[in-house]
C-alpha cells in the first residue's frame, strides 16, 4: 500500500460536510469492501458499469482515458468469479484511472497491490469472467447502502468511502 497521505481524509470530509448526510447530497457505504490497490487513498468523479460475471465492459472502460475518474463495477455482488485482475489494472493505471470500485470480485491480488491504484472490491476469487460484452454503463448503480451516479464523487481511504454530489476537495 501507498504511505504517501492524501491532503484529506474520509473522515475528516465527513466532519465538515455532515450536514449534507441528512440531505442525501453525502452518503457513506457500508464496509462491505476490501482494499486490494497499492493506492489506500483515492478518490475522482464516478463512471459506473452494471454487469453480472461478464468483464468486457470492464477492459473496454478502462482502455479509455481515465483522466482522474473512479469506475464502479456493480457486478451483482458475484463471488464466483473475478472481474478485475492485474492485466485490467495496469490498463487502468496506464490509462490515468484513479481507482475501481468492484461490487464483486479481484484477481491477481499481489500484483494489483504493487500498482498505484486505489481498488476496492468484496473478496479474490481466481477464476475469470465471461467475455460477452454485456452489460450497461454510464447509469447509476446501488450497493453497500449507497447510489453511486455517473459524474458524483468518490472518496476512498482506509477508514471507508463517502460519496458526494458534489467534490468535497
Amino acid at each position: 500500500m501507498s504511505h504517501t497521505l492524501p491532503s484529506w481524509a474520509t473522515t475528516d470530509l465527513l466532519d465538515a460536510h455532515e450536514h449534507l448526510l441528512p440531505t442525501g447530497q453525502l452518503q457513506v457505504a457500508a464496509p462491505l469492501l476490501r482494499a486490494y490497490g497499492g493506492q489506500a487513498a483515492f478518490s475522482g468523479p464516478i463512471a459506473t458499469l452494471k454487469l453480472f460475471e461478464d468483464n468486457a465492459l470492464v477492459r473496454t472502460t478502462l482502455s479509455q482515458a481515465g483522466q482522474g475518474r473512479v469506475l464502479v463495477v456493480d457486478g451483482g455482488g458475484s463471488l464466483r468469479c473475478a472481474l478485475l485482475g492485474d492485466q485490467l489494472a495496469e490498463l487502468a493505471v496506464n490509462n490515468h484511472w484513479a481507482g475501481v470500485v468492484v461490487y464483486g470480485c479481484i484477481r491477481d491480488s499481489r500484483a494489483i497491490a504493487g500498482m498505484a491504484l486505489g481498488v476496492l472490491a468484496l473478496a479474490t476469487h481466481p477464476l475469470k469472467s465471461i467475455k460477452r460484452n454485456t452489460g450497461e454503463s454510464a447509469l447509476p448503480v446501488s450497493f453497500a447502502g449507497v447510489r453511486f451516479t455517473p459524474g458524483e464523487f468518490l472518496y476512498a481511504d482506509e477508514d471507508g468511502l463517502i460519496v458526494s454530489q458534489t467534490a468535497l476537495i
